[in-house]
């Protein structure tokens, strides 16, 4: 039942409304990050239940990464037209739907399809969780909120394999594997309940439509680029997997020129180019893209140094990075409330040396530690990591978003996140050349774990080096987010961008 009388604005401080809002989209955002990397821990289990071939678990882990990365700029876009609570709540059904397709599959061929229709679905619902943030809180509350989405990420980064680990080795019910994919279910129901109740609709003020020559654009482009990183190694580096990059340059080049052609024609782009005239938009999507490439590159190698270098199990693995989660999720918060009002720019670019100063303690343990080394012993550098990111995470997603017009956060958004996805699928790429290149080939088994170790401090050099080179990067940021200079006197609720007050459906 929809009701048309007004309600209070929903950025007032008596509707306590816009937090249980907050936590929907929030558990929301928590789901995605998991989903993301709780299917690595599985795959021994699915291969050997499912019989799925090498090619076929391949396409389970990238199906979510190519759907998701190709659909974020499109999610977004369709929040601002049809509004975000809507979009949030479809794809947030879709998301639950394919969690059951995933848990009850078969056989490995729908597995695959549930995890394409997974990502697909995720990229509906996630773009429109920093779009509803953008549009229910006024500019000074937004830093505790942005605090609060630098702690979600810092628990899904580590959770993911944790949770994986700990729900395959308990092997409920006999389900083996499949509960890390029906775990979705009940939180997915309770957040599509909730979220129709407490979250406040808002969309773009203008009568937009959907840009379709631009999203085949886009999704073109995406694929193009991400596919052969994603299965180029297995591939064996083919030459169409170059090509298909290359071109990918050329289609993202036809779709800037039809975008701004579009834009002068009708104001209603798939990809709004005039935010990249938002210096803070702008310099924050560049830290966001090099950002990504290092975490892509360390995560990854990180989890084949103790898995496949060290022989550690996955829960030894997975409980060996709960100080980096803890660390991350603490320094988010403090972050955005404490330091970023009082020292702006400078806390996230302490961050950047603080994780780079981090990596090198972890190679000189490793180095001195050698197969020796204990989960005990890596705290230190994780914790100082997981300080240094926590620093950057909240901070960053609020600078960029801080001077963005409310009708098209959604739209930036969507292009907030898709950069971060394309860091992260290049950093994957880079895995092959800065991790399995310092690998020798037929080695023995006694061979294995120093290789693997001699790899690992080799590739965080290069992660050291993407740090410093944020590290530059972020001068280009603005010295303070834009709340943070004039003070708490944006109060505008959201429902100005839309000529009517927002309504609530139950």
């Amino acid at each position: 039942m929809t009701s048309s009388a007004p309600l209070p604005s929903p950025a007032a401080p008596s509707d306590r409304r816009r937090w249980f809002a907050l936590a929907i989209v929030m558990t929301a955002a928590f789901m995605d990050l998991v989903d993301v990397t709780i299917v690595n821990i599985a795959i021994p289990s699915i291969k050997q239940d499912t019989g799925a071939s090498f090619s076929s678990i391949q396409w389970i882990v990238a199906g979510y990464a190519l759907a998701f990365a190709a659909g974020l700029i499109t999610g977004g876009r369709l929040g601002d037209i049809y509004g975000r609570k809507r979009l949030f709540l479809i794809g947030i059904a879709g998301f639950t739907l394919a969690s059951a397709l995933c848990g009850f599959a078969a056989n490995p061929e729908i597995l695959v399809a549930s995890r394409f229709l997974q990502g697909a679905t995720a990229a509906l619902m996630v773009p429109q969780v920093l779009s509803i943030v953008h549009a229910t809180f006024p500019a000074h509350e937004r830093g505790k909120v942005f605090g609060l989405f630098g702690a979600i990420v810092g628990l899904g980064a580590v959770s993911g394999p944790l949770l994986g680990a700990l729900l395959t080795e308990w092997n409920i019910a006999g389900l083996e594997w499949r509960p890390i994919f029906l775990i979705n279910l009940p939180v997915g129901i309770l957040g599509l309940v909730l979220g129709s109740k407490f979250i406040t609709e808002s969309k773009s003020p203008k009568a937009l439509r959907l840009d379709l020559v631009g999203v085949v654009l886009v999704t073109l482009a995406m694929l193009m680029l991400i596919y052969p990183l994603t299965r180029g190694r297995e591939l064996g580096w083919p030459l169409w997997g170059y090509l298909s990059m290359a071109g990918s340059l050329l289609v993202f080049l036809v779709l800037v020129l039809f975008e701004r052609a579009k834009a002068g024609r009708d104001g209603a782009p798939l990809i709004e180019l005039s935010l990249f005239r938002v210096r803070s938009f702008a310099a924050g999507i560049a830290v966001q893209l090099t950002f990504g490439v290092g975490l892509g590159i360390f995560f990854l190698v990180w989890t084949l140094y103790m898995q496949m270098g060290l022989g550690w199990t996955a829960l030894r693995a997975g409980t060996t990075g709960i100080p980096f989660s803890v660390s991350v999720s603490v320094a988010a918060g403090l972050s955005v409330q404490k330091l970023v009002p009082r020292f702006g720019r400078k806390v996230l670019q302490a961050g950047a040396l603080l994780m780079a100063a981090g990596l090198l303690l972890y190679i000189g343990e490793s180095n001195h530690y050698g197969m020796d080394i204990t989960s005990l012993q890596m705290a230190l550098p994780l914790v100082v990591m997981g300080v240094g990111m926590g620093l950057i995470v909240a901070p960053l997603a609020d600078a960029v978003l801080s001077e963005v017009p409310k009708e098209h956060s959604g739209s930036a958004s969507g292009l907030f996140n898709t950069v971060q996805q394309m860091g992260n699928a290049l950093g994957l790429g880079l895995v092959s050349v800065v991790f399995y290149g310092a690998i020798g080939d037929r080695l023995t088994r006694a061979q294995i774990g120093p290789a693997y170790a001699d790899a690992f401090e080799q590739s965080l050099w290069w992660v050291t080096g993407v740090l410093l080179l944020i590290f530059v990067v972020m001068f280009a940021l603005p010295a303070r987010p834009k709340q943070h200079v004039e003070g708490a006197a944006e109060d505008e609720p959201v429902a100005e961008e839309s000529p009517k007050e927002p309504v609530l459906t139950h």
